[in-house]
């Protein structure tokens, strides 16, 4: 191979490498935004699984509501996830089946089949991910799970 071939050769791979090198970063940002959306929906979901626990266990609903945000809040500090803002939560009941408030399940009387449900949404951001060569790229993702967890059926409410 001549000298000048080798040069051409050279040439090649520096404009390979500068046409390559922005999917190949564009790619790498893509993962990152993949990832962290998977991490935000697991966090969530244990999150959610953890506060109606906590909830289910409470003999009031002003206590239960306490402890289920107190759980989220342990469980995503624990997972690292940082929601941008708080995370919003929603709480129902059902008694025998039907739905109703949450209140009304703890008040409803031992003996009956309740249950307390318990909603978290987390705003993921995605902020400082953001690459111009991506304008379609989300700059949040939004992360929900909802449990349901039974009332002892045998304990006192109130």
């Amino acid at each position: 191979m001549s000298a000048v071939a080798d040069g051409r050769a050279r040439g090649s791979v520096s404009v390979e490498v500068a046409v390559l090198a922005p999917a190949f970063i564009a790619l790498i940002v893509l993962a990152g935004v993949t990832g962290r959306t998977a991490i935000a929906d697991e966090a969530v979901e244990a999150a959610a699984h953890d506060a109606a626990r906590a909830a289910s266990i409470s003999r009031d609903a002003g206590t239960a509501r306490d402890a289920a945000r107190d759980a989220v809040r342990r469980q995503l500090d624990w997972r690292g996830l940082n929601c941008a803002g708080a995370p919003r939560m929603t709480f129902s009941g059902s008694v025998r089946g039907r739905s109703t408030s949450f209140n009304a399940a703890y008040r409803s009387p031992a003996g009956q089949p309740a249950s307390v449900t318990v909603s978290v949404t987390c705003v993921v951001s995605h902020r400082d991910l953001r690459l111009p060569a991506l304008p379609g790229m989300p700059l949040r993702t939004t992360a929900s799970a909802t449990f349901t967890s039974p009332l002892d059926r045998y304990r006192s409410r109130g």
